[in-house]
């Protein structure tokens, strides 16, 4: 099994762990965090509203500096989005998720933070997803 570069290695985990702290600290790895902020008409949590406004300013620059030159700091190229068409593809699918993010109060990368935190019932929303990107790879063979 090849490794690969062993420093990109050890950014990714480093870089990977200060992700999931920061999802740890801001409340995104709860769901009842997470549902508190979608229940608009109830006892609405706003708080996940400046979590995602500071995700948008830390990472504005960076993704500035990538569409300038998309290179990696080892020299591989950053494959960014092409599409800038809003398309009911693309309304689906946020549709879908945003089901989904509802009634579970998790998205990918925070069920992946609950199950390092010992939280193993995010499992079941990880296999629902695994499920889905299966279903989608099928209906979508030919495109």
């Amino acid at each position: 099994m090849c490794w690969g570069n062993p420093m990109k290695n050890i950014f990714a985990f480093i870089f990977g762990s200060l992700f999931s702290l920061g999802l740890m600290i801001s409340g995104m790895s709860n769901p009842e965090k997470v549902l508190g902020f979608l229940d608009i008409f109830g006892q609405w949590d706003i708080g996940l509203m400046f979590v995602m406004l500071g995700a948008v300013a830390v990472a504005f620059i960076p993704f500035q500096k990538a569409i300038k030159n998309p290179k990696t700091l080892f020299n591989e190229q950053i494959q960014l989005p092409m599409n800038t068409q809003i398309d009911q593809r693309l309304i689906a699918g946020a549709f879908i998720f945003g089901i989904g993010w509802g009634i579970a109060g998790i998205c990918p990368a925070p069920a992946l933070t609950l199950i390092g935190l010992g939280y193993f019932e995010a499992l079941y929303f990880i296999v629902a997803m695994l499920l889905g990107m299966l279903i989608y790879r099928i209906l979508n063979k030919g495109n």
